[in-house]
């Protein structure tokens, strides 16, 4: 994947921003509680933006993981919610690393093109949580194919998506070697599974179209496996990473929006015939959000550059988004103070975004588990779980 200039950075904040423009706060306020916003994906999609890292041999615009960071930093830092759509930058991943050539040219292109939408994941289920190995959802083989049986939830999108990529055991947990072995991945056209496959929308403390996915013997082709059967969990650890920064960047444009907009509100809100951000215990909590956020975002970019080098960056990655959620929730815990009462309006977004960002400490993967893969793989400690 191609390394961005400076220059290009700031071109395609400057365009994201200008597209971003057309769907100020009363837009994504209209959302709510559970529309999804699909004018907006549309909009990302026909500029290209969705397509961002899929090569332009596959009609993609063939940039690296800086840049497509910058993408969904600057949809943070206008104001919306890249949540959205942030899944078709990285799942379609796995399709591209470890896909067939065949499964490449057939799906890649109309992804880039906005003729398919793979923006949903379905991994965890309910009664494993994070401890993916333990996943009881089976693919078993059948001639000419596979016939998946089990169930998913917080698979986000999937109503808003043609095809999943899906997780499943293909051989069972008791009969393998290594707990990580015989997990298989799928590329699942979700039309094409008919009255087999159910998806029921869960309802949230914010609006992102999660949802859980039941799979009564829907059945597969033999193609719609993604690379060798049962080395898929290693097949979605590489494009972790990934993820990772993509969600890093999305902190820290929440935590641009929650700083500028408490700077703003600070500046011009005068109580005692003073702005308020004269005052220090309005001032330093957001001084010290913008500090977390910088630092954070250094940590991004070397976790982006390794990504793009081709380095080992399991510890770059998982450190920028452990730092750069934290430091959005100090800037939206500093923004919501410096608003006071009308940071609960619903009118001035803060209520909105705060709860938007409380995601990221949580999930896609959990703080807690950020911590002990550092303890563990970085700084050698005995393993936690």
């Amino acid at each position: 994947m191609a390394t961005s200039t400076p220059d290009e950075l700031l071109e395609i904040r400057r365009a994201v921003r200008e597209l971003c423009d057309g769907f100020p706060g009363e837009y994504w306020r209209s959302l709510e509680p559970d529309r999804y916003p699909e004018e907006f994906v549309q909009a990302l999609t026909d500029h290209g933006w969705l397509a961002a890292l899929i090569p332009e041999e596959y009609g993609g615009a063939g940039l690296g993981v800086t840049a497509a960071s910058v993408v969904l930093e600057e949809i943070n830092a206008s104001g919306g919610n890249a949540a959205a759509c942030h899944a078709q930058m990285y799942t379609m991943g796995t399709v591209l690393r470890h896909g067939s050539e065949e499964q490449k040219r057939r799906y890649l292109p109309r992804i880039a093109a906005g003729e398919l939408r793979l923006q949903a994941f379905g991994v965890t289920e309910p009664t494993v949580g994070s401890d993916t190995t333990r996943i009881q959802t089976s693919a078993r083989r059948v001639d000419g194919g596979y016939v998946i049986r089990g169930q998913k939830i917080w698979t986000s999108r999937a109503l808003h998506s043609d095809l999943m990529l899906l997780l499943a055991r293909t051989t069972p947990f008791e009969e393998v070697e290594r707990k990580s072995d015989g997990i298989s991945v799928f590329l699942l056209d979700l039309k094409a599974a008919g009255e087999r496959l159910t998806i029921r929308p869960v309802a949230t403390m914010m609006n992102h179209a999660t949802t859980e996915v039941f799979l009564d013997d829907v059945e597969v082709p033999s193609d719609a496996l993604v690379g060798e059967e049962g080395q898929g969990f290693r097949s979605i650890l590489d494009g972790m990473n990934a993820e990772r920064i993509l969600l890093a960047a999305e902190c820290i444009g929440d935590g641009r929006w929650f700083v500028n907009k408490a700077v703003r509100y600070a500046s011009e809100r005068v109580v005692f015939g003073r702005p308020i951000g004269v005052n220090q215990g309005v001032q330093f909590p957001i001084a010290r959000a913008y500090a977390a956020i910088e630092a954070a975002d250094l940590v991004r970019y070397r976790a982006a550059a390794l990504f793009e080098e081709g380095l080992p960056c399991g510890a770059e990655a998982n450190m920028a988004k452990l730092l750069a959620s934290e430091a959005s929730w100090q800037a939206a815990n500093a923004c919501l103070d410096t608003h006071g009462g009308f940071g609960f309006a619903r009118e001035y977004d803060v209520e909105r975004k705060f709860r938007e960002t409380r995601l990221y400490s949580v999930a896609p993967v959990s703080n807690n588990l950020v911590l002990a893969y550092l303890g563990e793989h970085v700084l050698g400690l005995p393993r936690s779980y």
